[in-house]
């Protein structure tokens, strides 16, 4: 399952934050989303965890948490119509 994670603090890496999801399962993949002319975080990023019921775990303990400077919020990451969806 694929979250959204929104509200970071700028200065979180994407070590933290895959750091801060494993305690709930395993973390299939971490991204930040950086902006491309300044190469700083844009405040949002995407943790993929294999198991459904580790992310949804990951999503009630995390949301709300006070990181660095922000409380994050997570949530499932909503499926962009028009996108091409890569084949398993």
């Amino acid at each position: 399952m694929k979250l959204l994670i929104r509200n970071l603090d700028r200065a979180t890496t994407q070590a933290e934050l895959k750091k801060l999801f494993e305690p709930a399962g395993a973390v299939q993949s971490c991204s930040i989303v950086m902006d491309k002319e300044t190469g700083k975080s844009k405040g949002f990023g995407f943790v993929e965890m294999p198991k459904v019921g580790e992310a949804k775990a990951a999503m009630q303990a995390l949301n709300g948490r006070q990181v660095g400077e922000n409380k994050i919020r997570v949530k499932k990451a909503e499926v962009r119509i028009g996108k091409a969806q890569p084949e398993n």
